[in-house]
């Protein structure tokens, strides 16, 4: 425990040192909670345009991000090792948190998680992320351990969730009137 513990503060103060300079500040239509994630759905569905820049169409991203927030609460079926989540992952989690900013592979599928069904319409998608933040945000049972992370509280599970939709905001482009 005591190892853990030296890890997780040396990788956190090590990322503090970095903070202003190497983390860029969060741009500031990037998703910072779980209720504002419902606002920029609203803003997706009432665009005259929206389109992603990266490898997935837009309607596999939300259920991507649908995806790890249902196994938040339903389980991941492919979970690290513990020492990987007790060690790596939960130090990841805090660099993460502290840094206010996630960054990871925007084509890379949860492990263990049904495979993405791209379509044209992403409408369908988009309500089932807000059912899943719904669904997050009245659960009051045990959240199930995250893949990679391990044990986190509820309040942690959501930095995580906002962190990850405004992650994947990279690849979305909202077309705006002019």
């Amino acid at each position: 425990m005591q190892r853990r513990s030296f890890l997780i503060q040396s990788t956190a103060m090590a990322s503090g040192v970095c903070l202003s300079a190497c983390a860029p500040s969060l741009e500031p239509d990037k998703v910072q909670s779980l209720s504002q994630a419902l606002l920029w759905l609203d803003q997706l569905e009432t665009a005259p345009g929206v389109k992603t820049t990266g490898a997935w169409p837009l309607s596999a991203v939300l259920e991507h991000l649908s995806q790890s927030i249902e196994m938040s609460m339903d389980g991941f079926s492919q979970p690290k090792s513990a020492l990987f989540q007790n060690t790596v992952g939960a130090a990841a989690f805090q660099v993460f948190k502290l840094r206010g900013q996630m960054s990871h592979s925007l084509a890379e599928p949860i492990p263990g998680a049904p495979v993405l069904t791209p379509s044209p319409e992403w409408r369908p998608a988009a309500n089932r992320l807000r059912a899943a933040i719904s669904r997050f945000n009245a659960h009051s049972a045990a959240l199930k351990p995250h893949f990679a992370y391990g044990t986190l509280s509820k309040a942690d599970y959501a930095v995580a969730h906002s962190l990850h939709i405004a992650n994947h905001q990279d690849d979305i482009a909202i077309h705006k009137l002019a």
